[in-house]
């Protein structure tokens, strides 16, 4: 079994790590993080692409360590555009049966002018997409 997990560039989640560690151990799947930087075009960005790029790899580095400690055989990656899109492709690559994204609480405003990635991801995949939340919210 093959496990996608994403990485959120901006947000610590360790409650997703240890979800999926704990889906992995159950299913004795490989887990690929995957982290995406969200600069579709450079020329556009407030700043580098190399401040959103190495957000992006802290992340899924973090991440896979924390996976890896306990055991699990673990990769990441990270990659540019939009997150849904990016995340997508990485699954579609890996031939995934899963993918898992973390949950953050956003008012609901919010959510409508940003969009919500969780929610994209279900809207979209063709795979089963788990969505986490943090059981300390």
């Amino acid at each position: 079994m093959r496990i996608i997990v994403a990485a959120k560039p901006d947000a610590d989640q360790p409650w997703v790590a240890e979800s999926v560690i704990s889906l992995a151990k159950q299913t004795a799947a490989e887990v690929t993080v995957v982290s995406v930087d969200a600069v579709e075009l450079e020329r556009l960005a407030a700043v580098p692409r190399s401040v959103f790029t190495q957000a992006a790899e802290h992340a899924a580095a973090t991440m896979a360590r924390r996976i890896g400690e306990a055991g699990i055989t673990v990769s990441h990656t990270v990659v540019s555009g939009r997150p849904v899109d990016g995340i997508l492709d990485v699954a579609d690559r890996q031939s995934a049966d899963l993918i898992v994204v973390g949950a953050t609480t956003k008012p609901a405003v919010a959510e409508r002018l940003l969009g919500s990635v969780p929610l994209d991801l279900v809207k979209r995949s063709t795979r089963p997409v788990v969505v986490i939340t943090n059981p300390h919210s």
